[in-house]
Formats: structure tokens, C-alpha cells, sequence
């Protein structure tokens, strides 16, 4: 269900008149770059534990490894896009999340190491998938907010032409 919910939200993001919105197009290009890096975000906390749970724990390390090279390859994406010129638009949530989260990326991608040797024991992966989750949620949530504000602009300028309009037809 909340999957569901996800992706509606990216749905709405992505809708016409939200990309209208848009500061810049490298605002555009970091939006859908950072929807992609959310999806593969919460990828691994969702395939990981089924590998770890029916398969050899060398296995749930091997497939937390490519999906982690995949989500590492997209966090450099979306930071360079984030970087571009315009590419967070006015918002400094984004860019505070996008330094936050890769952070979190970093310390996740090495944790299960840290605490259990070159093959980790399932329980090692569970604090990485946890600041895995925490980082998907920031960052949908960081998303969701800076729609919502540029929404709010586009409302305040409807109706700011609204009431300083003339009529169409002009009582005589």
C-alpha cells in the first residue's frame, strides 16, 4: 500500500502541469533523476531480506552489492545534476537532502562490513537497510514538499491575476 502511495506521488510530480513548474529544465532532469534514485532507494531494503531470508548469505551480500553499486552510480548522478545550474531550483531542502542522503548511502554501503567481516550475517544488513529506508523517506518527502511549495507559488499567482484582473464585461 504505501508502495502504491509512492508512486502516485512520483505520478504527481511528473504530471504536466507540475513540470511547467519547474524552475529550469535542470530542475526538470534533477527531479526525474532523484524519482529514479527513491525507486532504487527503497529497491534494496525490499530485495535484499528475500535474498537474505531464501537464499545463502553470500548471496543477500552479492545482491546487496550490485544494487548498491546501481544506487551509489545513481546518488553521483544526482548530485551532479543537483549541482547543474538551477538543477534544485529554489529550494534548499533538496540540496541539504541530496548531501544528507548521500551520507547516509555511504555509511550504509560500508556497514554491513564494519560489523560482520567480508560475509556479513543477515542481522548486519538491517541498520543499512534501515538508513536505506530513512534516506528513501527523506528524500520523497523533500521531493513532495518542493512540489508543494511551487504549487503554492503557481496558486498565489492565479489568484493575485484574479483579483487584480479587469473584467471581461464591464458593467455599463
Amino acid at each position: 500500500m504505501l508502495g502504491t502511495f509512492i508512486v502516485g506521488v512520483f505520478f504527481y510530480i511528473d504530471s504536466e502541469m507540475h513540470r511547467r513548474l519547474a524552475a529550469s529544465e535542470a530542475a526538470d532532469r534533477y527531479f526525474r533523476s532523484s524519482i529514479r534514485w527513491v525507486f532504487t532507494a527503497y529497491s534494496i531494503p525490499l530485495l535484499v531480506p528475500l535474498a537474505l531470508a531464501s537464499l545463502d548469505a553470500l548471496w543477500g551480500a552479492l545482491s546487496f552489492i550490485a544494487l548498491g553499486i546501481l544506487l551509489v552510480a545513481m546518488t553521483v548522478e544526482t548530485a551532479r545534476r543537483i549541482l547543474a545550474r538551477g538543477g534544485a531550483g529554489s529550494s534548499r531542502s533538496l540540496v541539504v537532502n541530496e548531501w544528507a542522503s548521500s551520507l547516509g548511502i555511504v555509511i550504509a554501503m560500508v556497514l554491513p562490513w564494519t560489523l560482520g567481516g567480508w560475509v556479513p550475517a543477515p542481522d548486519d544488513f538491517v541498520p543499512s537497510l534501515l538508513i536505506l529506508l530513512a534516506c528513501g523517506f527523506a528524500s520523497t518527502a523533500a521531493l513532495v514538499m518542493t512540489q508543494f511549495d511551487a504549487t503554492m507559488g503557481m496558486v498565489d499567482a492565479v489568484v493575485g491575476d484574479r483579483d487584480g484582473a479587469k473584467p471581461e464585461h464591464p458593467e455599463s
